[in-house]
């Protein structure tokens, strides 16, 4: 279900595809965009869909992803992440098991799990496992927490970096509305216990919105963390159903205030949900206004037929696209791919910006 037509002008995606346009592919590829599975399409030069070619932005799409889109019986080949339980992965689970520590890595059920913890990296989660959110995207469980943030956490993480050997250390938390300071402190205590333990080592957190409570978001800018990352996941438009907890405004100006501080600062969306390019155009030009310099693009993946349905699987060529489209716009950077997530392979793309010099 689409929540109406995009209220930003510019040109609408389209797939264009070297193959022929027979009756029997025609059709399926009718029915298929009737469904919202895919955008315009033209087909050896046959148009399907609404047009006019004129506000159309086509990227190239093989004759073999079109056919895993219109299918619609399976994911597309490039969503299936393929990996193997290495060694690497065997020894940081015991480890985080060992220090009763918590990743989003499994919390959130992301799909690169396996090529991140087999190279030893990982996505510390703190302040438990209960978010008092109920995002309809997000995997981790939802409720009231029972316990407030355990104080000794902090330093247990911080050995279990020192043990990993990490250089760049990427912290993020469920939210934590039950709280004042919406569990700020309790980043605020983390990112200290890695400065003393790993001084040498930078730190990404990725923080919720703290519902504005700028005195809160300021305990964490004042202790320095080398990026800050705050995801806008969606359009405007779509917020009420994806994140019904949080505002657009409030995400742009919590960007706005963190970059004002001389903090690098990082967001992230889904795509996949409903949302049209335009408006992901828009999205790209006010988090450049508001001084974010990262942005990561990936597929919005359902966790369970209770969650959000996928509206739509982007094909591997509009994340080049999308990146492009994003620096085109005021962006120093967008890291965009089926996989991609907040904190994919984030010491590389901190590397690429310059990012983590404060």
């Amino acid at each position: 279900m689409v929540d109406g037509p995009a209220t930003s002008p510019g040109r609408q995606r389209a797939f264009r595809v070297d193959a022929a346009p027979d009756a029997a592919l025609l059709a399926r590829v009718r029915d298929a965009r009737a469904r919202g599975a895919v955008p315009d399409v033209i087909l050896g030069g046959v148009l399907v869909g609404d047009g006019p070619r004129e506000a159309l932005d086509p990227v190239d799409v093989t004759p073999d992803e079109l056919r895993q889109l219109v299918d619609g019986a399976r994911l597309p080949r490039w969503v299936v992440e393929k990996g193997s339980f290495g060694p690497g992965y065997v020894q940081l689970k015991s480890l985080m098991r060992q220090e009763s520590l918590v990743t989003v890595c499994e919390e959130a059920s992301c799909p690169n799990i396996q090529r991140c913890w087999t190279r030893g990296t990982a996505t510390f989660m703190i302040a438990g496992e209960t978010c008092t959110r109920g995002c309809r995207f997000c995997d981790v469980t939802s409720g009231k927490p029972m316990l407030p943030p355990d104080p000794r956490e902090p330093e247990r993480l911080a050995d279990a970096a020192a043990s990993m050997g990490l250089r760049y250390v990427v912290v993020t938390a469920v939210a934590r509305d039950d709280q004042p300071d919406g569990g700020a402190g309790h980043f605020a205590a983390v990112i200290r216990a890695l400065r003393d333990r790993l001084p040498d080592a930078r730190v990404e957190v990725l923080i919720p919105d703290f519902r504005g409570n700028w005195d809160a978001l300021d305990q964490v800018i004042d202790a320095r963390p080398d990026v800050l990352n705050h995801n806008t996941e969606t359009v405007p438009r779509l917020y009420k159903r994806v994140r019904p907890g949080a505002r657009y405004e409030r995400t742009l100006e919590l960007l706005e205030r963190s970059r004002a501080s001389g903090l690098p600062t990082k967001s992230g969306i889904m795509v996949g949900l409903g949302e049209h390019l335009p408006e992901v155009a828009q999205v790209f030009s006010d988090l450049a206004a508001s001084g974010c310099e990262v942005v990561t693009v990936g597929q919005y993946l359902s966790p369970s037929p209770g969650h959000l349905p996928v509206e739509r699987f982007y094909a591997p060529s509009e994340y080049p696209a999308l990146a492009a489209l994003g620096e085109s716009r005021g962006l120093a950077h967008v890291e965009a791919g089926p996989l991609v997530r907040s904190s994919f392979e984030a010491d590389r793309v901190a590397d690429e910006v310059g990012a983590g010099v404060v």
